[in-house]
């Protein structure tokens, strides 16, 4: 069944429960079934229902191919609890359900979730609150008297310098020469800035149901802005608020595997597991998700950009909503995320699971330490490791400091100070990035794109292997020798001859060159 990708905005995990379960209801095959000696008509096994489930959300838009069958059955078992299926005698709110030949059916009615609806009185309130304090709260209301509605990625200097002339002109007559600034004109600066953007970039008409303004502490933004390091990292000024001293040198073990394991530390078989059991036991018992409760809804809407021709407006969003978080969150996402990132790409890393590999082990493990919600939604675990995936993949531009919001913001400031603009949320100075939508791929198209960006990525593994030159000769060889029988076909057009390959180890080909074919005499037989 084809899938449709449910855009971002509020309350976009019950969307996709409803779609799911629609769509599940729909397709999901019934037949016939003995059990007990008894004949069962319209019904399915859990291990079926297993199977087509797990094929659809791995070809679904919104959670993709790195969907494990764990999580999926755990998905059947909140059908089961919210009587979306029950069993063939009609039992259903547990969730006591396995992967194996046990009966189900569909009840006459699956419930859909509604969506919430807030009185149109308290969206009032709401809205006059909102804009009765102009001074602490930014009003939005010459966004789209000063911002086009489709532009492309880049303005050109000449839009830009015009369209500063225009704005400059029309403020001019109310100008007052060098107004004092003060602490608190720069934080509302910085919250209007950062608001505007986001809600250009998520390309939505309010972000009412996704963010309260109040929710935006500038003080945040700004520290996770100025106080990091060469590598971007945010330095804690106060380090009673950062990672024990332990889970640092731990996480320093395995993200530097092998070289960081000097002769100092144990060297027994399992050592890797437990630095790792041991790092993952910090994580899962913080008393908030990395991304923290309030912005999960959020995350949750940026979910929705998370796809092949969307990627870079995800990215940009993402970077944005992570320089709200508290700069101790910030500095534990990005240090967790580096090291992850490294341990799924590195090939020496030995075995830390017997059934999972290394990356599919960071997502199982650290997506609901990075994003959940305060009460339990059912689809928690799918859309955390959506989003823990594409953060392992992205998080060196995701979590790096934006400086073009620095400029924007300084630019504001100086208009404001020469009087240009009256109060910080009012006019639209500097011009914002506007995203146009690319033409959307067929299925076969994109395809073919995954994969030749595979490929693309297993090839410069094959690159990185060739040219380090830390690794010893004999360790060299036995990783290409396993890349070899991993990825032939690649291995194959890298080194295509033994010439070539002997190249690289200074060794002799192993199939010589033809040696020159002389022609043989012809012997006459003694015989007349």
């Amino acid at each position: 069944m084809e899938s449709r990708t449910v855009p971002p905005g509020p309350y976009r995990a019950t969307k996709l429960w409803n779609e799911i379960t629609t769509s599940f209801r729909a397709g999901m095959p019934l037949r016939k079934h003995r059990q007990h000696f008894k004949k069962y008509g319209n019904c399915f096994t859990a291990e079926e229902a297993v199977d087509w489930l797990y094929d659809l959300l791995r070809n679904n838009n919104n959670f993709g191919p790195e969907v494990t069958r764990q999580q999926t059955l755990q998905l059947l078992r909140k059908f089961l609890k919210n009587h979306i299926i029950e069993d063939i005698k009609g039992r259903w709110g547990s969730e006591n359900l396995d992967d194996n030949s046990q009966l189900f059916r569909f009840p006459a009615n699956s419930p859909l979730k509604s969506l919430p609806r807030r009185h149109p009185e308290l969206r009032k309130n709401s809205i006059e609150n909102f804009s009765k304090d102009k001074d602490s709260i930014f009003k939005l209301r010459n966004l789209s008297r000063r911002t086009p509605k489709k532009l492309g990625l880049h303005f050109s200097q000449e839009n830009i310098e015009k369209m500063n002339h225009e704005i400059i002109n029309e403020d001019r007559e109310n100008s007052i020469d060098n107004r004092e600034i003060s602490q608190k004109d720069v934080e509302e600066v910085w919250r209007y800035i950062i608001l505007i953007y986001l809600q250009t970039i998520l390309g939505v008409p309010s972000l009412e149901e996704l963010i309260n303004p109040k929710q935006v502490v500038p003080q945040y933004v700004m520290y996770n802005m100025t106080n990091t390091s060469k590598h971007g990292i945010v330095i804690l000024q106060d380090k009673s608020d950062d990672l024990p001293h332990w889970v640092l040198s731990a996480m320093k073990c395995l993200a530097n595997w092998p070289r960081s394991n000097d002769m100092n530390n144990p060297t027994y078989v399992g050592f890797e597991r437990d630095v790792f059991r041991t790092i993952a036991d910090y994580f899962l018992d913080l008393p908030e998700p990395l991304l923290t409760f309030e912005y999960y809804e959020l995350f949750v809407s940026i979910l929705g950009l998370l796809q092949p021709h969307l990627e870079r407006v995800a990215i940009d969003a993402l970077q944005l909503c992570c320089l709200l978080l508290p700069p101790p969150n910030r500095r534990k996402l990005q240090l967790l995320m580096r090291m992850i990132s490294r341990m799924s790409q590195n090939v020496d890393m030995p075995q830390l699971h017997d059934a999972m590999g290394t990356r599919s082990l960071m997502t199982h493990t650290f997506s609901r330490c990075v994003l959940c919600c305060a009460e339990e939604v059912d689809l928690d675990e799918l859309l955390a490791a959506r989003l823990v995936s594409f953060l392992m993949d992205h998080h060196q531009e995701i979590l790096q400091v934006p400086s073009y919001l620095q400029t924007a913001v300084d630019k504001h400031l100086d208009y404001l100070k020469k009087g240009y603009i009256k109060n910080p949320g009012d006019g639209l100075i500097v011009p914002l990035p506007t995203y146009s939508y690319c033409k959307q791929i067929s299925a076969q198209e994109f395809d073919e794109q995954k994969v030749s960006t595979s490929q693309a990525a297993i090839a410069e593994l094959l690159e990185n292997i060739i040219k380090n030159k830390n690794l010893p000769l004999k360790e060299k060889r036995k990783n290409l020798k396993q890349f070899q029988k991993e990825y032939p076909l690649i291995y194959q057009k890298r080194f295509p001859t033994t010439e070539s390959e002997a190249v690289l180890f200074g060794d002799k080909p192993t199939i010589k060159q033809p040696m020159l074919i002389l022609k043989k005499p012809k012997f006459r037989s003694l015989r007349y």
